[in-house]
């Protein structure tokens, strides 16, 4: 998963729970319909999974070998 296919990155490698999931949901607030939003993680956010689908978005996971977990989120289209 590259950044170029995001329209918006939060680098969340670094932040103590639950700094990532509230700047992810603030990012969130503020996508464009056709936005895409990608969000580099320690590990996989099981949390954010359930407030995405609540909050109509889908996303995809990837496992980077350096033990990144890379979430692409965008609108669910209809």
């Amino acid at each position: 998963m590259t950044h170029r296919r995001a329209d918006v990155v939060i680098d969340a490698r670094g932040l103590e729970p639950p700094e990532p999931l509230v700047r992810t949901m603030e990012a969130l607030d503020h996508l464009e319909p056709a936005g895409k939003l990608l969000v580099l993680l320690p590990r996989e956010p099981f949390p954010l999974y359930r407030a995405l689908e609540i909050n109509g978005f889908t996303w995809q996971t990837e496992h980077q070998a350096d033990g990144t977990v890379s979430v692409l989120i965008e609108h669910c289209r209809q």
